[in-house]
């Protein structure tokens, strides 16, 4: 169960951060308006609060470890939302990161 609700936090993270960043860049970059920026700068703050609530204990864990996330679910929400084509360079680039999290946050610690 701490696994399942580890991965379903750093899902969350992903959205919030993710969605953040890109309200932000359709506020600035497509001209959406300041309505739009606002709302990025919510969703990463509520990013942040996410973030807290994984179970293991460590900031510096839990940020290289989302790292990898991010990359990954980068790319998902470049598909879902704009279109975006990753190539295969990209898919290898974010499977790797994906091991990285997994060892990072999942390896069995002595």
């Amino acid at each position: 169960m701490t696994l399942l609700r580890s991965l379903l936090l750093f899902a969350a993270a992903a959205v919030a951060e993710i969605g953040g960043a890109w309200l932000v860049w359709q506020g600035v970059r497509e001209h959406r308006g300041v309505l739009w920026i606002g709302a990025g700068v919510v969703a990463l703050g509520l990013y942040g609060f996410v973030a807290t609530l994984q179970p293991d204990a460590h900031f510096g864990r839990i940020l290289a470890a989302y790292g990898g996330i991010f990359v990954a679910g980068s790319l998902a929400w470049g598909v879902v939302v704009d279109g975006f084509r990753p190539d295969r360079w990209d898919l290898v680039g974010a499977a790797v990161c994906l091991v990285g999290v997994a060892v990072i946050m999942y390896a069995p610690r002595t």
